[in-house]
């Protein structure tokens, strides 16, 4: 029986100082003992490329790919640096536990997780050609830097030479929550579009892998630290500033303050102004190591592992009012004390990373938390709401993850509008931008409050016909991008701008900001001013004035209901006068407040969520 080999070659390779051992992994060889010519009945080989999705529960592309039971499947995870490129530290790592859990499943199935390090494109390629892969299943995605790597793959695929057949398929699926029919269809208003009350989907089960004969030897994960050494020596040039990322606008400014002594308007409090953005020490640490611990130190609080550890810290967090004899549910129950800055901000908090990674779907979450309030009240669910501040805060969180989502594959679905629609992860949360022009200087276009980069629809395309390569980006909170449960402030804003420019734009910009934009501009060009060339402020908000610092330090406290209420108030007043308003604040050219922008800006307040800002 032919025997089909898989050599990664040196490019590959991880080069680590003497100090650390190489990855073995890239060197290993993927040994198939069936050709796809072999196998009875024609069934070429099925490659799952995993991607954020690093699961074998409710996994579509799994399901598909098994479902031939004598056709090999052949999973396959890549380290590419561009869809790793915008990961901190602490999500590597919750990455490569996510993978040891990953492989070690797939070898309880008889199976196991290629793993490479390099260009997707390449990799696959390789791969396809040498298990003869007749189809290769992964994951739909909206992150504008992800599918533009998918499409180097297709491409890579539907180009390549293949000695046995045509070029294998690539199946790309998804797991919504949702069952919609048509995303063209999709209301622009969340809550127009839950008023449908659509099914939603039951989670898949776990897959019953088929009998392959297939022999795997794959290698071992890398270490966290050879990790950060093959992405930092993957950087290209334009790369050069990332560690500008690394110090937060908070440390900048305060440093400044001390060292000017600049007068401030909020005192610095006992903590320091530590927030928590800034830190994870003392998060809920007990001083000892939990056996079973849900996390990866005492001061980490987001949940790591696989999905059975996942799920086992859901079931805790979802029963965090009844108390419990575990170890390691009351250490995460302290850490939901410590995450809650404010109402239902702590379930992201604990479990965002390991729903971006894929380690448990959206809908599974949904699911297991519907049936838990079900269990909780006789198989009935209320009308008035649910009955645990804990069902309440997962339930939202899924929901407005699965609303984003939807709305950002529907822009790579319906073209609206004179230029195309993007979307770029930070920090977990999904960010609407456009860039226009090829050449020229770069701009940055920043709205003001309640607005969007719809605000400038006229202005982009004008500006780039003009000589210039133009970048406009809606802020978190607003208009498309997401609405997650945090504490929005000027700096977490200013810090957003700083990552777009360096992971995005990847050079120093002419920073254009109106209104609120404007201060958020001034703040980043002020903190880190490598970063723009030069500031254009429009009728800017916020306080500007040299030497004098506008920016709360203190520690924030939890929100109050009353400020949820006025935040209530202040929505439904902008919905009825969104129109006259938008008009008194520009008086001379009243025709520009039109029917497209006045809907936009209604639209993105017609949602519960908008409240958090």
């Amino acid at each position: 029986m032919a025997l089909l080999a898989l050599r990664l070659g040196h490019h590959h390779l991880l080069h680590a100082p003497p100090a650390h051992r190489r990855l073995r992994s890239c060197s290993q060889r993927l040994v198939v003992s069936c050709s796809a010519a072999q196998v009875s009945g024609g069934a070429a080989a099925a490659v799952v490329w995993f991607k954020h999705d690093l699961r074998v529960d409710d996994h579509p592309g799994l399901v598909a790919a098994c479902a031939e039971r004598r056709r090999p499947v052949v999973p396959l995870y890549v380290f590419d640096r561009r869809i790793l490129a915008g990961y901190s530290d602490t999500m590597l790592e919750l990455l490569l536990f996510a993978l040891k859990d990953l492989k070690s499943t797939l070898k309880l199935q008889q199976s196991d997780l290629l793993i490479a390090l390099g260009n997707a494109e390449d990799v696959v390629l390789k791969l396809a050609n040498e298990v003869q892969a007749g189809i290769i299943y992964t994951e739909e995605e909206v992150e504008h830097s992800v599918r533009s790597v998918l499409a180097n793959v297709e491409s890579s695929v539907s180009n390549g030479l293949f000695t046995w057949v045509n070029p294998p398929e690539i199946e790309v699926w998804s797991a919504p929550l949702y069952g919609y029919k048509s995303l063209r269809e999709l209301p622009a208003s969340r809550d127009q579009f839950l008023k449908e009350k659509l099914p939603m989907p039951t989670p898949l089960s776990f897959p019953t892998f088929p009998a392959l004969n297939v022999g795997l030897d794959t290698g071992s994960l890398p270490t966290l630290e050879e990790l950060k050494i093959f992405l930092k020596e993957s950087r290209m040039p334009q790369d050069d500033w990332v560690p500008t990322k690394s110090t937060s606008a908070r440390s900048i400014l305060k440093a400044t303050l001390r060292q000017r002594k600049i007068k401030s308007n909020v005192e610095l409090s006992v903590s320091d102004g530590e927030n928590i953005e800034d830190i994870t020490t003392n998060a809920g640490a007990s001083g000892r190591r939990i056996k079973d611990s849900f996390f990866a130190s005492e001061n980490s609080l987001e949940v790591r592992g696989g999905t059975d550890i996942t799920l086992d810290a859901l079931d805790a967090y979802l029963k965090y009012l009844e108390g419990t004899g575990k170890a390691s549910w009351q250490e995460l129950h302290d850490k939901v004390r410590f995450a809650e800055t404010r109402d239902g901000a702590s379930f992201y908090t604990l479990f965002g990373p390991a729903i971006q990674l894929g380690v448990i779907s959206r809908r599974r979450v949904y699911h297991e938390t519907i049936q838990y309030e079900r269990d909780r009240n006789a198989g009935f669910l209320s009308p008035f709401g649910y009955s645990t501040p804990t069902v309440t805060s997962a339930v939202d969180a899924i929901c407005s993850l699965e609303w984003s989502w939807l709305l950002a594959l529907k822009s790579k679905v319906c073209i609206e509008g004179k230029y195309p629609l993007k979307f770029w992860r930070w920090k977990g949360y999904l960010i609407q931008y456009t860039s226009v022009g090829r050449e020229g200087p770069a701009v940055l276009l920043v709205h003001g409050f309640g607005a969007s980069l719809q605000h400038f629809r006229d202005n982009i395309s004008s500006m780039a016909d003009g000589g210039h390569r133009v970048w406009a980006i809606t802020l978190l909170g607003f208009g498309r991008s997401e609405k997650p449960n945090v504490d929005y402030s000027e700096l977490l804003w200013s810090e957003l701008l700083r990552d777009f420019i360096v992971d995005v734009v990847r050079e120093p910009v002419h920073l254009v900001g109106n209104s609120i934009g404007g201060y958020i501009c001034a703040i980043a060009a002020g903190l880190w001013p490598s970063l723009a060339n030069s500031l254009v402020l429009l009728n800017s908000a916020g306080s500007v004035v040299p030497s004098y610092s506008f920016i709360p330090l203190s520690k924030e406290g939890r929100t109050s209901w009353l400020s949820g209420l006025q935040a209530r108030l202040l929505l439904l007043f902008l919905r009825s006068r969104a129109g006259g308003i938008l008009k008194k604040y520009y008086p001379t050219r009243t025709e520009r407040v039109d029917k497209p922008l006045v809907d936009e800006i209604i639209r993105a307040v017609s949602s519960d969520h908008t409240v958090y800002i």
